[in-house]
Order: structure tokens, then C-alpha cells, then sequence
């Protein structure tokens, strides 16, 4: 790539639209002209860093980086999404869809361009922002989109025709991986009625038959999830999320973290601390993964395309994780509710680089080169303190701009937008921090886990030179659960402990959150044991069902009770 062309970065706010030089110079460009005005919506660069777009409320341009040459300007004014197709043929703008005022439908509100002569090749109705832009295959031999339970494919960019369906009673999304053909697909179907969600992978266009699909995953709790392809097409990451976590254990709701292979292999990722995940990456390299989980402080660890654990970096302030572009570094951080610490970790060796603290910022993203990183504070998220920093992975600030007072900075510098839906960069997550919680039941259930604090990392491969052997699977899980009951017995104690130096509760004390906590009324607390008996059978029946296992109709009968049963247990031990 040439180096002016991965050098320059764009910058939106209440000053306007500019360019950015990158090192060693970082100053204004000056061959693009600044967009002055205060309406300019969108931008975006295309995939190889050749061609800038944006909306400034009336018109969407398009220039040449490199000369910053006008190529082409839609008549569009109100656009607020842009997005480049993989090879520079397409341009695709969305705007907010209107029905007419006598009710009837909108005109179509998804355009796409050729950008070679300007002509609008489609227009379709996406109602949603989510998810609005069409997927391509890298070399653009395939385009698809969902429509109404069916993906719909468009082969070599003629959308005047549909060359094939993938229809999935509720397909709710779908992720092309990326790379060379053949291309694969991903497609999530959510679970109803006691059935569980699932999410199938196809090779493009093998679709028809009962065995067609390269894989299959079902899973409970899911309310939505997110699907990463890794680089070369392999595996798929799925996170399941639920908007709420039934047992009260979590304020964010539930998320579990589930392995698929093109080969067919599937597992549940076993995350060794409890609590949200926050944060899900792929290694560029494509044959290792790391993952940010649990209750501040938060763990993040490296695992294999076998999911067992690499690296453990140990717990710490973090919630969200970039690799850089040829995956050699990586960053462990804490944005949003954390104070902007960061980890710079050399993956080969594991050794921690440096820890460069980037405070208030709402925005990250590596510089093409590997080398370089950008953070920001924009607005609307933060409208005091805006502006935007320049590093080195060691540490070092080459570049930092406050905007003026009374101005705001909107979008930090960047080389183009990313779809976190394809594994893509992305903004720091939103808030993570622990929030109080409103009912006692989950006080109980979380403070002894926020009790033990600093982990260190600790390198979980037998090191070289080494005589021990590898554990095998069975071993690794039988030691996981081994040092889980460890870890359970030892807060026990230090729950009896703290409850041991605790204030009477004539002096109003609060109750101790332990696992020993008894109402007193021992036909209360036969109540809450058989509760927790019978909800832990359901658990175990769904990870059954999770892993393939078809349930009997009684089977599923007892999961579908599980809510009546959590709500029953939370009023018991409100009561405590």
C-alpha cells in the first residue's frame, strides 16, 4: 500500500471535516480542502485506503486520497450511512426510511452506485439502521442481505436479479467470511417455544438438503448474538447474549462464548471467571483467540482453535482487546467507565511491552503500519476534554490535539468504518463497570466474587525445554473444576471469616453475603435447597441440549419452568 495513502486520517466534528497527516508529520493535509460546515453526517474510506466519502448535508462526495481529486458527488442529503464495496465498484448510502403521509410505504432508502459512472445500480426499503449495508464477498463475486426469513445472493454486482436464497424460518443475521471463494456463510436462527437458538454454517451455494451445512451449533440463552469469522475462513466465534440473566447474577445479562468449525467441530468456550464478556478477537493469524470476561476486575485469555487456554493475562481494569493488523501485539484496555489503562503485549513472547494510560476516550484504532495507534474523546459521549492522541505501541504520545473550547470533536481519526458483526476494528465498548444492583438476592451473589482481585499472568503452555507433557482435554477439564471447588471452598472460608469480624445486627450490620446465609426457618431453607436442586438439573438439561442431545418432551417441560423457579427462589431469599 503506499505509504501517503496509510498515512492519512480523517477527523469530523464541529470545526468541520479535515485530514490528518500521519507520521512523522501529523499535520492537516494539505492537498484535501476542509469541509467546513457543521452537517457532515458520515464518512468513509474504502477498504484499501484509496477513496474517502462523506455526507455534509447536502451532497455525498467522493475524492482520491492521494490527490484528493473529486471523483464523484451524489445529490444526497440526507445520508447518514456510507460504505464502500470490498473492491471500490459499489458505493451503498443509507437514510433514515419514512412511510408518505397518507401511510403508504416510503420510497427506498438503500442506494447503490457504480462508481465508475455514477449510475444507481438498486435501490431497496431497510427500514433498520442495524445491520443496514449489504455484505460482499472480498472479490465481489457475491453480495447478499437479509430479507424477510431469507438471505438474499447477488452474484457480480447485478442486483436486478436474486441467483439464490438461504431460507431459514426467523433468520434474524449473517456474516460472509472473508477471503478467497469458496465463500462461507454464517446465518443465526433465534430459539422460541422452549426450542434452542442455533447458528449453521454454509459453503456458498450449498444450500438444499438436510445435510448441506458445514456445521451446526444449538444453544440456550440467547437473546442476540455476535458472529466472528476468523481471517482465513476456519472457525466462527459466536457470543450469546441474553438482555437479562436470570439468576441475578449480572446487571448486563448473561453471555456465553461458543467455538464453530468449518469441519464441524463445535464447543462452548469454558471461561474460568464468571461475569459478562466484554470483549471477543481474533488473532489475524487465525489460530488463536483472546477473550476479556468477568467481574471487574475482568480476565482476559489467549485460547486455541482447541479453546483450551494459552496465555491468562491475569485479571485487571480492562474490558476490550485489539490486535494489531499482522497480529505480532496486542492491547489489553479499559474505556468507557475505566479509566483508559492500557496493556501492550508482545503475543509471541508474552512480554508486557508497556501500560500507557489514555484517559476519557471514547475511540481506538491501530494504524495501518502495526506500529501506531489512535485514541479519542468525542462527542456526544464526552463533550468536555475532546480531542485526539497519536502513540507508539511503546508507549510514547508522537502527537496530541485538544479541539477549542466551546468546539467538539465527533468522530476521532480513521482510516475507515468496520462492521463489528465481520470481526472488524470497533470503538470501545459501552459502559462495563459493575453497577450496584437493586435487588439483595444479587448482592449474594456477587460480592464474594468481587472479593478476590489480582490475578498475574501465567503462561498456560509447557514451556520449552520442559519434560512435562501436555494435560489432554479430560485432564485440563478435571483441573479446571478441581481448582474451581478449590477457589469455592477458600471464599467460603473468608466469607465465615468476614462474618466473624462483622458488627452484631442489634448495631444494624449488614447481613453477610456468603454462602452460609440460613433464614432460621428450616422448612424455608428445605424450600431453597430443592429450588437450587431442581434449577441445577435444568442447567445441566440445557448444556445437554446446548451440546446436540435431543430432550424428551418432559425434559423441556422442566426447562420452560426455570423462570417460575428463579422467581421463586429470589422472593425465598429476599426474605432472609
Amino acid at each position: 500500500m503506499n505509504t501517503a495513502l496509510s498515512a492519512s486520517v480523517a477527523v469530523r466534528g464541529s470545526e468541520g471535516l479535515y485530514m490528518v497527516n500521519g507520521p512523522p508529520s501529523f499535520t492537516e493535509s494539505a492537498t484535501f480542502q476542509r469541509d467546513s460546515g457543521k452537517n457532515c453526517k458520515a464518512v468513509a474510506f474504502s477498504k484499501d485506503g484509496s477513496l474517502f466519502g462523506w455526507c455534509n448535508g447536502e451532497k455525498v462526495n467522493i475524492v482520491n486520497v492521494t490527490s484528493a481529486e473529486l471523483l464523484r458527488s451524489f445529490d444526497l442529503p440526507k445520508a447518514v450511512c456510507l460504505e464502500f464495496s470490498p473492491k471500490n465498484n459499489v458505493l451503498v448510502t443509507w437514510q433514515a426510511y419514512s412511510t408518505a403521509k397518507d401511510g403508504t410505504a416510503g420510497a427506498p432508502n438503500l442506494q447503490l452506485y457504480d462508481l465508475k459512472t455514477g449510475k444507481c445500480l438498486k435501490s431497496f426499503i431497510q427500514k433498520k439502521m442495524q445491520n443496514w449495508c449489504p455484505c460482499w464477498a472480498d472479490d465481489e463475486s457475491i453480495c447478499a442481505r437479509n430479507v424477510n426469513n431469507e438471505v438474499h445472493f447477488f452474484e457480480n454486482n447485478n442486483f436486478n436479479t436474486i441467483a439464490n436464497k438461504l431460507h431459514l424460518q426467523k433468520v434474524s443475521d449473517f456474516v460472509l467470511s472473508p477471503g478467497a471463494q469458496p465463500t462461507k456463510v454464517a446465518v443465526y436462527v433465534p430459539g422460541s417455544k422452549g426450542a434452542p437458538s442455533f447458528v449453521r454454517l454454509y459453503q456458498y451455494p450449498n444450500f438444499g438438503g438436510p445435510h448441506s451445512a458445514l456445521a451446526n451449533k444449538s444453544f440456550f440463552k440467547a437473546d442476540k448474538v455476535t458472529m466472528l469469522w476468523n481471517k482465513k475462513a476456519t472457525a466462527v466465534l459466536v457470543i450469546a447474549s441474553t438482555e437479562v440473566d436470570k439468576s441475578g447474577a449480572s446487571y448486563y445479562g448473561e453471555q456465553t462464548l461458543h467455538y464453530i468449525a468449518t469441519n464441524g467441530e463445535s464447543a462452548v468456550v469454558q471461561l474460568p471467571k464468571n461475569g459478562p464478556i466484554y470483549d471477543v478477537v481474533w488473532n489475524p493469524n487465525s489460530v488463536e483467540f483472546c477473550a476479556v470476561y468477568g467481574f471487574m476486575p475482568a480476565k482476559a485469555t489467549v485460547f486455541n482453535l482447541k479453546c483450551d487456554p494459552v496465555f491468562d493475562f491475569g485479571t485487571g481494569p480492562r474490558n476490550a482487546a485489539y490486535y494489531s493488523p499482522p497480529g505480532h501485539i496486542l492491547v489489553l484496555a479499559g474505556f468507557g467507565n475505566l479509566r483508559g489503562q492500557m496493556e501492550v503485549w508482545d503475543v509471541k513472547n508474552y512480554k508486557l511491552i508497556s501500560k500507557p494510560v489514555a484517559s476519557d476516550s471514547t475511540y481506538f484504532a491501530w494504524c495501518p503500519d502495526g506500529e501506531h495507534i489512535v485514541t479519542a474523546t468525542c462527542a456526544p459521549r464526552l463533550r468536555v476534554g475532546n480531542g485526539y492522541k497519536m502513540w507508539h505501541y511503546t508507549g510514547a504520545v508522537l502527537h496530541s490535539r485538544e479541539v477549542p473550547p466551546g468546539e467538539e470533536l465527533w468522530q476521532g481519526p480513521r482510516r475507515r468504518t468496520g462492521r463489528r458483526r465481520s470481526g472488524t476494528s470497533r470503538g470501545p465498548p459501552p459502559s462495563c463497570h459493575v453497577y450496584q444492583h437493586r435487588i439483595k438476592v444479587s448482592r449474594i451473589l456477587i460480592l464474594p466474587i468481587l472479593q478476590h482481585e489480582d490475578e498475574p499472568p501465567q503462561n498456560m503452555k509447557p514451556q520449552s525445554g520442559s519434560s512435562e507433557k501436555p494435560l489432554s482435554k479430560t485432564a485440563l477439564k478435571n483441573q479446571r473444576k478441581h481448582e474451581a471447588k478449590k477457589a469455592a471452598k477458600q471464599e467460603a472460608k473468608a466469607d465465615a471469616s468476614q462474618e466473624s469480624t462483622q458488627p452484631s445486627a442489634s448495631q444494624n450490620a449488614p447481613r453477610n453475603t456468603g454462602p452460609v446465609v440460613t433464614s432460621g426457618d428450616p422448612e424455608v431453607d428445605r424450600k431453597i435447597k430443592n429450588l437450587k436442586k431442581k434449577l441445577k438439573a435444568i442447567e445441566q438439561l440445557k448444556e445437554q441440549a446446548a451440546a446436540g442431545k435431543q430432550l424428551e418432551k418432559n425434559q423441556l417441560e422442566k426447562i420452560q419452568k426455570e423462570t417460575a423457579l428463579l422467581q421463586e427462589l429470589e422472593d425465598l431469599e429476599l426474605g432472609l
